[in-house]
């Protein structure tokens, strides 16, 4: 016999989003083709549990809206947020009475002109469901979370590892635990919500350290208490400026004495906890980290350029790395041998790919997106043309040029390099130094490393936040304001 519900039928759940995370500090500007969109078929072969032969099948009709994805980077621009806003909603309404909706969002998005762009999107969505319906919002831990934004949801959960290896682990918890309350009858839990006034960047809240480790490690056994439904906490999105940002937790439930008390020393911790977060990785300035790497006998020695990192918000496209690294007579005479992916700088690539492989050239790199005068401008590189190749899936055209020991990648779209498969023919592991606009190392790069630094570099998603200029976060916020008196920390039953 198949299972049955509460409601003595299958339910009805779509599922729908937006997913980016946007640094207001960047001068990238998010596009409808910086986004990948999933509708029909396509979106719910991207989850495991909506197959019709799978353990939900029976309980579950899975109904695709329309899910937008794209790498971090800038604000979104106005009319594109308007646009898929406004598909995600009309397939609400076109899908007719839905019991539930799985929320994939990251939370992190800002738009153009717009101040907590989650919380309008969730508006908007929860009009169009209707009042009854639950939401379950599956999230990144660099989400920020208001109470506006808060309040219109019933479920919410958020990634426990950083780097999030848990990503897709995460989407299914909140897909099961949405089935759940609605096979069961049991409605809306108690939302328990606190925000801390601490805003840190990733690289200092990893779960590979402590306290992160011990903190997030809470978790599950605040999730397997009797009356508990789930626990999360949100580290916040440090290069957003917008009041919302800062630390979350929320703890979801039937017994609101309990969640209140859960969310109450989750978020105690975090804040006593506060000084001792650390960068994920021994640190330096540019040209410290490259001093580091040439003397070490470790190889390959990896290096993050941080402050220009993609896959955070930052536009990809400085050649503040590459002047240093060519800096250093060594990497500039050849005894040394570094590669440095992915300067985005499409005008590049085209030259060197109409120039050939082999061929030397002589062109500015850098500064497409960010401009001229960013962090030193472009790079008057001259080099051999190494490596071409053209329509890859993620950096559009790609080209390898050699000058002295270094090798530059240039893309001409904006792409992380995560992967051994990421750098195509060129293998990461033959060169002394690997330099990636990363903040810390994901695991395959985590686990090619001999040794490694994290250069604090400048970009949109720089490190050193005072340095920013931050003016609309909500004061006092710890590290702006170190001295700040204890605050309350009392959750709010939503």
């Amino acid at each position: 016999m198949a299972p049955t519900t509460s409601r003595g039928r299958r339910l009805r759940i779509g599922i729908g989003g937006m997913h980016i995370e946007s640094s207001t500090f960047s001068p990238h500007r998010a596009g409808y083709d910086d986004f990948r969109v999933t509708r029909g078929a396509d979106l719910l072969a991207r989850y495991g549990w909506t197959r019709p032969d799978g353990d939900l099948g029976g309980l579950v009709e899975w109904v695709p809206l329309v899910h937008a994805v794209a790498l971090p980077g800038g604000p979104v621009e106005p009319a594109v947020y308007a646009r898929l806003k406004a598909e995600l909603t009309d397939r609400i309404r076109a899908a007719g009475p839905l019991d539930g909706l799985l929320y994939d969002i990251h939370g992190a998005m800002s738009v153009v002109g717009m101040e907590d762009a989650e919380a309008d999107l969730t508006d908007a969505v929860r009009d169009a469901l209707g009042p009854d319906a639950l939401i379950s919002a599956a999230m990144d831990l660099h989400g920020n979370v208001s109470r506006r934004f808060a309040d219109r949801l019933d479920l919410l959960t958020a990634h426990r590892l950083a780097p999030h290896e848990d990503a897709w682990e995460t989407r299914e918890r909140a897909a099961r635990k949405l089935v759940e309350r609605l096979a069961s009858g049991k409605g809306r839990p108690h939302v328990a919500w606190v925000q801390i006034p601490v805003l840190l960047p990733g690289e200092k809240t990893s779960t590979r350290l402590e306290p992160a480790a011990s903190l997030y490690g809470r978790l599950a056994a605040v999730e397997a208490l009797d009356g508990v439904v789930d626990a999360a906490i949100w580290v916040g999105y440090a290069w957003a400026d917008e009041p919302r940002c800062r630390a979350t937790v929320v703890v979801t439930g039937d017994d609101p004495a309990l969640v209140v008390d859960q969310a109450r020393s989750l978020a105690r911790e975090y804040w006593e906890v506060r000084r001792d977060f650390a960068f994920v990785g021994p640190t330096g300035g540019a040209d410290e980290c490259v001093a580091d790497a040439l003397a070490s006998p470790e190889r390959p020695f990896l290096i993050s350029d941080s402050g220009d990192n993609p896959t955070a918000g930052g536009a990809g496209d400085l050649a503040y790395m590459l002047r240093r690294l060519l800096a250093h007579e060594e990497l500039a005479s050849g005894r040394a041998t570094a590669l440095h992916p992915g300067i985005t700088d499409p005008a590049a690539v085209a030259r060197c790919l109409a120039a050939g492989l082999g061929a030397t050239v002589s062109l500015p790199v850098g500064g497409h997106i960010s401009g001229p005068t960013a962090h030193g401008g472009p790079y008057d590189l001259v080099g051999e043309v190494v490596s071409v190749c053209r329509d890859d899936e993620a950096g559009g055209d790609v080209a390898a040029v050699r000058c002295g020991g270094v090798t530059v990648v240039l893309t001409s779209r904006r792409k992380p390099f995560h992967r051994l498969a990421d750098f195509g023919s060129l293998d990461p592991r033959t060169y002394d130094l690997v330099v990636v606009k990363i903040g810390y190392l994901e695991p395959e790069l985590y686990e090619m490393a001999a040794d490694w630094r994290l250069a604090l570099t400048p970009g949109g998603v720089d490190q050193d936040l005072l340095r920013l200029g931050h003016h609309r976060v909500e004061r006092p916020l710890y590290p702006f304001d170190t001295e700040m008196s204890e605050p309350d920390l009392t959750p709010v039953l939503l």
